[in-house]
C-alpha cells in the first residue's frame, strides 16, 4: 500500500507519524523534505530580524543577492544572519516542523575559480523555493493571497 497525503497540518503530520512509528517494523517511510508554505512560514516566524530582512532580500532578488550587495545591507557584517538562518533548519527538525534532511533553503555560492578562498560571493535560494517563500512572506506579513 502507498500512501500520499498533501496539505496536511503540522498536528496531523504529528499524530500520523506517531500512528507509523508504532508500526516502523512493517512499513517503510519516506517524508517529503521540501519546503512548503507552512513549512516556510515556520522557518520565517523563527528568525531573528536581521536574518529574516536577509531571507527577504534574497527572495525578493528571485533567488540570488549578490554576498556585496548583502554585506552593503548588514554593514559588512552577514555572520550574524547566515548563522541564524542555518540554526533554524536544525530548530526546525528538532521541533518536528520538517523532516531531517530538509534543505535548507538559502545557501552560500562560492567562487569556483577560488576553492581554497571560501569567502561567498551570493546567497542563493533554488528556483522552485521562491514562489513559496514569497507565498510564506505574504502570510508572515498579513497579505492576503489572490486565489
Amino acid at each position: 500500500m502507498k500512501i500520499t497525503i498533501e496539505g496536511a497540518s503540522p498536528e496531523f503530520e504529528r499524530k500520523f507519524l506517531a500512528l507509523v512509528a508504532d508500526h516502523r517494523h512493517e512499513l517503510t517511510l519516506t517524508v517529503g523534505t521540501e519546503w512548503t508554505p507552512d513549512r516556510a512560514v515556520s522557518y520565517l516566524t523563527s528568525l531573528p530580524a536581521n536574518a529574516l530582512r536577509f531571507a527577504r532580500l534574497v527572495v525578493e532578488a528571485d533567488g540570488t543577492r549578490g554576498a556585496d550587495q548583502l554585506r552593503e545591507e548588514f554593514h559588512g557584517e552577514l555572520r550574524g544572519p547566515t548563522i541564524a538562518l542555518s540554526r533554524a533548519v536544525s530548530r526546525g527538525v528538532r521541533r518536528g516542523w520538517w523532516p531531517e534532511g530538509t534543505a535548507a533553503p538559502i545557501t552560500p555560492q562560492y567562487d569556483p575559480d577560488h576553492p581554497s578562498w571560501q569567502k561567498a560571493i551570493a546567497y542563493r535560494m533554488v528556483s522552485e523555493n521562491v514562489p513559496v517563500f514569497r507565498e510564506a512572506f505574504a502570510a508572515v506579513d498579513g497579505r492576503t493571497l489572490p486565489a
